[in-house]
């Protein structure tokens, strides 16, 4: 199954945003304030959203093509090399009236101090374009994938869902916000455990957490639901069945973009003719060997096969 991994081609839109990366010593607190004080070493820029995505199904052989909105700015411009060095076809519109999404990361002794954060919405003319090329790219992919981080660059994503499933193109979502009526007709949406315990309530039990699944489900018309459960690993809720995986028993060291090695992976092994159970089987393995490494990272096809 891994080597038709190559002849998968993906489609991935949504937000992208480029993560920059501080890391320093820690030898004393600020006389300004009860701060630490960083003295910055090294300095690492890699690819974040909907571009850490495309660059996880890249990792794993498969002809990945990227469409979204970018600033005219240096930080645009990096991602436009970083994709370009990835083997990524980045098909990026720029947008002259918002700057490119970056977030910063300060770094001390292998932990996070602080994230600083620079984002403005893309104007309505730019979202129009994205969505005309996007209907043009349907045709040469095999799947998409929706990514979606709340930074206004998918709010056509319910005419997105719907134009792939006029192509007979199976579209994977990972949501945002609690508002999830716009994602009706994908065919499998991955939120996380916070994320859908925020729609549909607490549950008690395994049993209720099913019933509460399979109600959503019905209500959005999907195929299926991946639920993401950190330490409990993920559950794939599909035509009354569900298909658990157990998390993976390693140490975890950075769970940023964990998220994005997951349905990157679901996304390329569906197209890849695998059954769900195969398929939540090998993203629940990508995603502990992800979580192992410092920042947003990928997994290889070599790293998967070696685990499997």
């Amino acid at each position: 199954m891994l080597e038709k991994l190559s002849q998968v081609r993906l489609l991935v839109v949504g937000d992208v945003m480029l993560d920059r990366y501080w890391f320093g010593e820690v030898s004393r607190i600020s006389p300004e304030a009860p701060v630490p004080v960083v003295k910055v070493a090294r300095m690492e820029e890699r690819l974040g959203g909907a571009a850490n995505v495309a660059r996880n199904a890249a990792s794993l052989g498969a002809q990945t093509t990227l469409l979204s909105v970018v600033g005219d700015d240096e930080a645009g411009r990096t991602l436009g090399r970083l994709l370009a060095e990835g083997g990524i076809a980045a098909d990026l519109q720029v947008d002259r009236e918002i700057d490119t999404t970056v977030k910063l990361r300060v770094i001390g002794r292998q932990q996070q101090l602080l994230r600083i954060d620079f984002e403005t919405t893309p104007s309505h003319e730019i979202l129009d374009a994205k969505l005309a090329e996007y209907e043009r790219r349907l045709a040469d992919c095999d799947i998409v994938i929706l990514s979606d981080y709340g930074k206004g660059g998918l709010t056509h994503i319910t005419e997105m869902i719907r134009l792939a499933r006029v192509a007979a193109k199976p579209v994977l979502v990972d949501p945002k916000g609690d508002e999830w009526d716009k994602y009706a007709g994908a065919t499998v949406i991955t939120p996380n455990r916070s994320e859908l315990r925020d729609v549909v309530g607490r549950w008690s039990s395994e049993a209720v957490l099913f019933d509460k699944a399979e109600k959503l489900r019905g209500e959005l018309g999907l195929e299926a639901l991946l639920v993401t459960r950190s330490e409990e690993g993920m559950t794939l809720f599909a035509d009354g069945q569900t298909f658990h995986q157990a998390a993976q028993a390693r140490e975890v060291f950075d769970v940023s973009g964990a998220g994005d090695t997951v349905i990157a992976t679901l996304a390329v092994m569906l197209a890849a003719g695998a059954d769900w159970a195969e398929a939540i089987r090998v993203a629940n393995i990508a995603a502990g060997i992800v979580v192992g490494k410092l920042g947003t990272a990928v997994v290889t096809r070599d790293e998967i096969a070696g685990a499997l």
